[in-house]
């Protein structure tokens, strides 16, 4: 915790925000939908950047770098590397001028969006075939174990009055109907 110098120079005590605009550990956290731990993480993995610390030790950041946090956060979700990330985040310092930087932000980016548009047409389809595969075990409630279970479900009406089986029905229920 804070000393109570820390609260005189930077934090309203009442609401809990500090009167700088910057933003604890805690508030990154909080406002980004993370964890302390991965606000931790981030900073160590020199991808957020307090620009200062109060008496008691406690990094502040700028408001710039929740953004930062959220981005990345995305970004993770998605399915990109930390590395990529960081490569991405780094492009314009890197770079000599500005169009050598946006050149070399365009190739990434348009090879994170190739990426992402192979996985969201994976995702819609292994959708589509759970929420089909849903529907068909949905009539399988009613089973009791009667004598086709669990054997003979390739046998059940269920799985015979279908014009083709999911696939995950297929795969889980060992209903193969090639």
């Amino acid at each position: 915790m804070g000393d109570d110098n820390d609260n005189a120079r930077g934090a309203d005590t009442a609401s809990g925000t500090r009167r700088d605009g910057l933003l604890t550990t805690g508030d990154m956290a909080r406002l980004s939908n993370n964890t302390l731990r991965t606000v931790r993480f981030y900073e160590e993995a020199n991808i957020l950047h307090p620009i200062q610390r109060t008496d008691g030790g406690h990094r502040l950041f700028a408001p710039n770098e929740l953004r930062k946090l959220e981005l990345v956060s995305e970004l993770r979700a998605a399915g990109l590397s930390l590395e990529e990330i960081r490569e991405l985040l780094e492009v314009k310092q890197r770079a000599t001028n500005g169009s050598a930087a946006s050149r070399d932000a365009l190739e990434r980016l348009g090879g994170q969006i190739q990426r992402m548009t192979e996985r969201i047409d994976i995702l819609t389809r292994l959708r589509d075939d759970l929420q089909a595969s849903r529907a068909v075990l949905q009539e399988c409630q009613s089973c009791t174990g009667n004598n086709l279970y669990p054997d003979g479900c390739r046998n059940c009406s269920v799985m015979t009055d279908q014009s083709s089986l999911p696939k995950a029905v297929s795969v889980v229920w060992s209903v193969d109907r090639r």
